[in-house]
């Protein structure tokens, strides 16, 4: 929760611009978020499953309902993904849905991380 307080002090609060809850049988599986509005027609996603929903498709339904809040929101839009260098869990969904890896880039405090974007022609 005080991840999801931070996130809106930083960058407000804005729908569908928001965080979710991934629910299964009617306990929390997970997390997912928009981490700001959209800017220069991109936008960030976040999303984290919880470990006891690990490798149950959690992370790509909520990879999925972001993709369709915000294309319906703005056709067109580009959706970019953040993760951990390598393979993982994280780079099969984001391969699965359609994402190209785009590079491999450095924050200062967050270390190495790769980008990944999804764009939408906004015909479909």
């Amino acid at each position: 929760m005080s991840s999801t307080a931070g996130l809106y002090e930083a960058a407000g609060y804005f729908l569908p611009w928001i965080g979710y809850l991934a629910l299964e049988e009617e306990k929390c599986a997970g997390t997912c978020a928009f981490k700001s509005t959209p800017e220069s027609n991109r936008v960030e996603i976040a999303y984290f499953t919880f470990p006891e929903f690990e490798k149950q498709g959690v992370a790509t339904r909520m990879v999925q309902a972001l993709l369709r809040i915000a294309f319906d929101a703005v056709p067109g839009l580009i959706i970019a993904a953040q993760i951990l260098p390598g393979e993982n869990a994280s780079t099969a969904v984001l391969k699965k849905l359609g994402f190209h890896f785009v590079a491999e880039l450095e924050h200062t405090e967050d270390g190495k991380f790769w980008e990944w974007q999804l764009e939408n022609s906004g015909t479909d």
